[in-house]
Formats: structure tokens, C-alpha cells, sequence
């Protein structure tokens, strides 16, 4: 177990808020390779030498809605694109073109590989689901749906507040709170009474912003130090710590 992590008292708590890329599956490396192909691709066209590497991922990448990564990435490298719009084919540049070109990688790897949840988290769902606390998933990620059904978890959790669903409710992604507390919300549990599990510091920002029960950082790659910073009350390495 980190130093930094303490015993959890699932009593105080009623619900689970779960990220999933990274939380539940170890979809987050087949997020970062794609994202690294598309980025390194768009930077050689334009003749930039400066990389992206796996250290611009966890700084401006992690956790956020696919169109704010870019958007971010790109600022930090000091490139501006047009918006675009979700329908922007993955030849156009814009910022809604990356995206797409982004997500288009990661479905053939998602489709050619699949994919397995951690073992540790699977053990906390089982032990969670014997004490009746109630789980939803909350991720930036349009593809939440389709990944927790290649997991094979999809039959666990009723509410499921992907990029998607944010969109059409009109949420902030992370950092912003909002897409948390809307599950709460929709399970019709307290914010106090909710605990946020995250591997993103963008993700853990959101759970502090929000003022839940409990923030969990699940150190994945993104450092303790980062995740506490960031303002996680517990940091683990596997989800099973929690048990």
C-alpha cells in the first residue's frame, strides 16, 4: 500500500464514482499510444522536431474531453487551429480533425487487442456490490460504453456519464466537477456521501472541486506527489488497497 493511503470506511460512503481509462481498464495505454501517434504524425507534417512524449500526455492530456486535449497540447507547443466541428473528417486541421483522427486510432486498437480490466478493480467492484454500494462510471471518454462492454463490465453500472453524455447535458469536463456530481445526482446520492476514484490529476482536481466525501488517486504514472498535490485524500497503486 502507498504511504500515502489510508484505510477507507466504505460505511461513511454510499457511493463509488469511478474513472474508468486507467481506473478500471488499462485503456489509458491504448489512449496514450494513440494519442502520441496522432500528435508526433500532425508535429512532423508542420516540421516541429519538439516530440510529444508520455510527460505531455499526463500534463495536458489526461482526464480531459478528447477536443480539450488537443486544444491544450497545441497551446502548450504554441499552435493555434481553427474549432472545427465534431463532424470534421481526421484529414481536416482543426482542433475537432485531431480529435477525430485521435479517436479513429484508438478504436483500431481497442477492436484488434481488447481489452482487460485490473483484477485489483474487479475485487472492489465484487466487494463493493456485497455491501450494496452503489458505482457509476464518469469518463471523458465518448468510447466509455464500448470499452466497458469489451471488459466485460458494462452489466455493473446502471449510470454511465461518458464525453458523450456530458456533451448532451451540457457538462464541464474535468476539472470541473460537474460530470461527478451529475452521476451522484443520477444515483441520488449526496456528494459527501460520494467517493471519486481517479488517475488523472485532471480527474482528482474535479473530485476536490466538487467537495466529495473522499478522493481516491490511483497512481498509474501520474506520481503520488502529483495526485495528493492535485488534492487526493488517499493514493493507492492498485484499487484492491481499498478493500
Amino acid at each position: 500500500m502507498s504511504a500515502y493511503a489510508l484505510a477507507v470506511n466504505w460505511d461513511d460512503y454510499d457511493a463509488a464514482l469511478f474513472d474508468l481509462d486507467g481506473v478500471l481498464t488499462p485503456t489509458a495505454e491504448v489512449h496514450m499510444r494513440a494519442w502520441a501517434e496522432m500528435f508526433n504524425g500532425y508535429l512532423q507534417g508542420r516540421g516541429i522536431e519538439q516530440p510529444y512524449t508520455d510527460q505531455d500526455y499526463f500534463d495536458y492530456v489526461d482526464g480531459k474531453p478528447r477536443y480539450d486535449g488537443v486544444r491544450s497540447f497545441l497551446a502548450s507547443r504554441g499552435i493555434e487551429l481553427p474549432e472545427g466541428a465534431p463532424e470534421d473528417g481526421a484529414d481536416v486541421e482543426s482542433v475537432a480533425g485531431l480529435g477525430n483522427r485521435k479517436n479513429d486510432a484508438f478504436n483500431e486498437v481497442l477492436a484488434r487487442d481488447g481489452v482487460a480490466a485490473y483484477p485489483g478493480s474487479v475485487r472492489l467492484l465484487d466487494h463493493l456490490a456485497g455491501r450494496g454500494t452503489q458505482v457509476a462510471v464518469v469518463s471523458s471518454s465518448r468510447n466509455a460504453p464500448a470499452v466497458l462492454e469489451a471488459a466485460g463490465l458494462a452489466d455493473r453500472f446502471t449510470v454511465v456519464v461518458s464525453g458523450a453524455v456530458a456533451a448532451e447535458q451540457g457538462l464541464p469536463g474535468k476539472p470541473a466537477p460537474d460530470t461527478f456530481a451529475y452521476a451522484a445526482q443520477q444515483l441520488g446520492v449526496p456528494i459527501e456521501r460520494a467517493v471519486v476514484l481517479e488517475d488523472a490529476v485532471s480527474g482528482v482536481q474535479a473530485g476536490c472541486a466538487g467537495d466529495f466525501g473522499l478522493v481516491v488517486g490511483v497512481d498509474r504514472g501520474a506520481g503520488v506527489d502529483a495526485l495528493t498535490a492535485a488534492g487526493a485524500d488517499i493514493v493507492v497503486a492498485d484499487l484492491a488497497e481499498l478493500i
